[in-house]
């Protein structure tokens, strides 16, 4: 069948095609096709509804409840505070802190110690304090001549004294062997030899020039006039000043200055050995001075000396956990049945009778003292509390201890719990000592 072709549409047709587009628009169900229609836009809120918040309320009201149930069953719990009544021990002893111990001895009454020792050695410089003239000699070579005749050698001993034209006394100190002159017709040569000379005193004014000597020792004999001497150069080497001597004081204070200085030294190396746990009485630590000298005399011209020392320290010291550990023992040794003993409650105190370091040896006089308490067996005490109030269980530890408790406080968990579980491990018991 033939399609009619239309260049203008008819009415019928054009009027179709108007309503279906009508339709079509008024088929569309968004907002703006329902506004552009002019019908009203129902509420989204009525349509969809909320039909999720009713089984979520249902849900969390479940959990709330598991949870309330949880805590109440497994969760409850009981914490009781006990103050125990303390009761305190307290012993003085005589005890021996001894070297060849090597264990606490609660019945022989001893302690180990231990034996300490230190060595120092020192030498410092010290100045000299007295005053002291000094003065120099002076010397020389002189010529001593032999004309003695009948020509003969000629012997002068050491020591002999040589007089100067001036007045000067000078000593030679070596034997002095002249040759004998010579002679020639009637010329005679006389023998010379060379020898040096000191002036018997110090100071410049022996420093004389050139001169003539004889031999005083030679006077009222035939030598006298045969056997003389004279110098070529001036005498030198005489003066006079003042200079430093060492004095007895000196090397006194040198001892005592030094011998302090190394004694303190020593102490302090003795400690530095002692570990800390350890103690030191102070009659217990000792020094000798081994050896305290100086080269230099007293009257030495020095302007300082060396003074050396040497002095051992030594010391006996014993531990401080030991102590306490005889202190415990003992204690646990007396304490009544049924009773224990109260930790961090021990006090001790003691004094030196008498101390002997190298022998080895400390007597003590040892004062102790600690807190004790009423057993308490909290397992069995926990198993008898199961299920009771407050009340009940208050009544049953006074029961259980008697006046041997000062205090009880009960606390339950959660706050509407009102008895101790019947689970013993929910039940705590705690002992309250402050």
């Amino acid at each position: 069948m033939r399609r009619k072709i239309y260049d203008v549409k008819p009415p019928k047709v054009a009027n179709k095609a108007e309503n279906s587009i009508k339709e079509f628009f008024a088929e569309d169900k968004t907002p703006s096709a329902r506004f552009r229609a002019g019908k009203k836009m129902p509420s989204r809120r009525k349509k969809e509804g909320r039909p999720f918040l009713k089984p979520l309320i249902i849900g969390s009201a479940a959990v709330l409840v598991l949870l309330c149930v949880f805590l109440y069953f497994k969760l409850q719990k009981a914490d009781i505070k006990i103050w125990p009544k303390v009761d305190t021990l307290s012993f003085q002893q005589a005890i021996i802190a001894d070297k060849s111990s090597a264990v606490v001895d609660t019945t022989k009454f001893m302690v180990p110690a231990k034996y300490f020792e230190s060595e120092k050695t020192s030498s410092e410089d010290f100045p000299a304090t007295g005053n002291a003239d000094n003065t120099g000699k002076a010397s020389g070579i002189i010529t001593v001549y032999n004309k003695y005749s009948p020509p003969s050698p000629f012997t002068l001993k050491t020591g002999t004294h040589f007089m100067s034209d001036s007045g000067k006394l000078f000593v030679a100190s070596q034997k002095i062997v002249i040759p004998a002159a010579t002679k020639s017709g009637s010329k005679i040569t006389p023998g010379s030899v060379q020898v040096k000379i000191e002036a018997v005193e110090g100071g410049e004014s022996y420093n004389i020039a050139p001169s003539n000597f004889s031999v005083p020792g030679l006077k009222g004999t035939a030598y006298y006039f045969s056997i003389s001497a004279s110098s070529d150069k001036a005498m030198t080497g005489g003066y006079e000043g003042k200079v430093k001597k060492v004095t007895s004081d000196d090397i006194q204070m040198a001892k005592d200055v030094l011998t302090k200085k190394v004694i303190a030294d020593a102490m302090s190396d003795l400690k530095s050995q002692i570990p800390s746990d350890y103690i030191l009485l102070d009659n217990a630590a000792s020094t000798d001075i081994t050896s305290a000298s100086t080269t230099t005399k007293a009257g030495t011209v020095a302007q300082n000396f060396t003074y050396s020392a040497t002095v051992k320290a030594k010391a006996l010291a014993f531990k401080r956990s030991e102590l306490e550990e005889f202190a415990k023992n003992y204690i646990i040794s007396q304490i009544p049945d049924g009773k224990t003993l109260l930790d961090n409650s021990l006090k001790t105190s003691y004094e030196a009778k008498t101390v002997d370091i190298s022998g080895g040896k400390i007597a003590l006089n040892f004062t102790f003292s600690s807190g004790i308490y009423q057993n308490i067996d909290k397992n069995s005490l926990a198993l008898s509390l199961l299920g009771e109030n407050s009340d009940q269980i208050s009544q049953t530890i006074n029961n259980n201890l008697g006046d041997n408790a000062s205090k009880i406080k009960v606390n339950f968990w959660p706050f509407w719990v009102s008895k101790a579980p019947n689970n013993q491990k929910a039940i705590n018991i705690y002992l309250q000592f402050e």
